[in-house]
């Protein structure tokens, strides 16, 4: 099993940034395709950020895209968002996830993510 911790989060003006932190423990990090996901109140959980195994990959939607990074040190086992340029839609809480995969993958169904974080909350206000 696979235990993530996310840590970063905070309060922030728009137009500010964070670095959200996750912390894999239990697991080969480098086998693991990861992602990052946000979810505000009363929404649905968005895709925010995905990244393949080696970091040769990234992937993100259009609105984030240009404004937050996706990263790795496999080394650590440790994925990162930075969130730049951050807007008051962007406050949810945001949560990192894991699939065990064989090849290198980037994009993955969210419904085939294998392990969650618990969230940190970012709340960017106006």
């Amino acid at each position: 099993q696979v235990q993530l911790a996310e840590s970063g989060g905070g309060l922030v003006q728009a137009g500010g940034s964070l670095r959200l932190s996750c912390a894999a423990s239990g697991g080969t990090f480098r086998m693991y395709a990861m992602g990052w996901f946000r979810q505000a109140p009363g929404k649905e959980r968005e895709f925010v950020a995905a990244i393949s195994r080696s970091s040769s990959n990234t992937y993100y939607p259009d609105s984030v895209k240009g404004r937050f990074t996706i990263s790795r040190d496999n080394a650590k086992n440790t994925v990162y968002l930075q969130m730049n340029s951050l807007k008051p839609e962007d406050t949810a809480v945001y949560y990192c996830a894991a699939k065990w995969v064989n090849i290198a993958r980037t994009v993955i169904p969210q419904n085939e993510y294998d392990y969650w974080g618990q969230g940190t909350q970012v709340t960017v206000s106006s």
